[in-house]
């Protein structure tokens, strides 16, 4: 949606990725975005490995980090020492045209900076202040430090639930909450606009990484809440093994995503190339498979691991049957279908 923030003014005191990964939908959509950082930059720029791998790349000659850049892309920056009074007049003479000031410094440091909405509010009545940090601003942890691999995949039960029973708990890849959380504070944004339109005031929006992690996996709290503790995901005893992975000859992955399995089950079984499962009456309905699910998944384990991936992926998509090849991160930017709608 290029275009459709034409005009709006967005200063964002910024560093890592949660908030420049909103900031950065609003300069994609037009707005006119300039990143606020410190003299030493954004210390996201900094980071040397990410993955395992080195960070930076050479691009005829200029040596860039692509994570920093795709969410960094179409802004502005400037660098100022806000330690120093000069520093901060710069910022107070572009917040009295601004529309939007984004932050994800720590409260205190916002405080000593004169940087928090009480100060910046005063400079210009009617901006919108959105504010993020780790945990929220009351309570106990109100002020603690935290990315989102501990305020959000940790400590919201992300990591508890994802794994099998007895296995290691698995470790989220970089940044991956922080995206969730983005959508988020853009959301409140273009709310707070609109009921600036309507009211001509401006005000301060508090979004936190612990709260929307909550809220992404409030349907497993909701359960929890009456099947506590909530059961992980045993794959070798799913209720359902048409909702399930399996592995392929080739030592690849098929993921299945027949919820109700129960109208695929005989297209199904013409696509594993045992159309007599059908009438098998261990099998019969979702409740006989069900029932029967250690049986079934040992014996559809043997079944997919005859033929590769690719194999599977064309006898799924031949029976018009939900699925999806587990992909590595080179496979997702060739995917026809991410191309197809301008993904990249």
């Amino acid at each position: 949606m290029p275009g459709v923030l034409d005009g709006l003014k967005v200063l964002s005191m910024e560093l890592m990725e949660a908030v420049p990964a909103a900031s950065v939908w609003m300069a994609d959509w037009g707005a006119d975005v300039i990143k606020i950082e410190p003299l030493t930059g954004d210390q996201f720029r900094g980071t040397r490995r990410i993955g395992g791998a080195s960070a930076y790349i050479d691009i005829n000659g200029a040596v860039v980090n692509p994570r920093f850049e795709i969410i960094n892309r179409n802004k502005k920056s400037i660098a100022l020492d806000l330690k120093q009074q000069a520093g901060r007049d710069i910022v107070y003479k572009m917040v009295k045209n601004a529309d939007i000031f984004m932050t994800n410094n720590e409260a205190r440091a916002l405080e000593n900076l004169k940087m928090e909405y009480e100060t910046l509010s005063k400079v210009n009545p009617r901006l919108i202040y959105a504010f993020l940090n780790a945990y929220g601003t009351k309570g106990p942890d109100k002020d603690g430090p935290g990315y989102d691999r501990v305020a959000a995949w940790a400590r919201a039960g992300f990591q508890y639930l994802i794994g099998e029973p007895g296995s290691t708990p698995p470790t989220q890849r970089g940044g991956m909450m922080d995206r969730t959380v983005a959508p988020h504070i853009v959301a409140g944004v273009l709310a707070a606009l609109y009921y600036r339109e309507k009211t001509g005031r401006g005000q301060k929006l508090e979004c936190s990484l612990f709260h929307s992690a909550v809220w992404t996996i409030s349907g497993d709290i909701q359960i929890a809440l009456v099947a506590n503790p909530l059961a992980k995901d045993d794959r070798s005893r799913v209720a359902n093994p048409m909702w399930s992975s399996y592995r392929c000859a080739d030592d690849r992955w098929i993921a299945l995503g027949m919820l109700r399995p129960d109208p695929f089950w005989v297209p199904f079984c013409e696509a594993l190339g045992k159309p007599e499962l059908a009438k098998d009456e261990r099998f019969a309905t979702m409740e006989d498979r069900r029932i029967n699910n250690i049986e079934f998944i040992k014996l559809l384990d043997g079944i997919f691991a005859t033929q590769p991936v690719e194999y599977w992926e064309g006898q799924c998509r031949k029976y018009n049957l939900i699925y999806a090849k587990v992909q590595n991160a080179v496979e997702i930017t060739e995917d026809p279908q991410a191309l197809a709608n301008d993904f990249y």
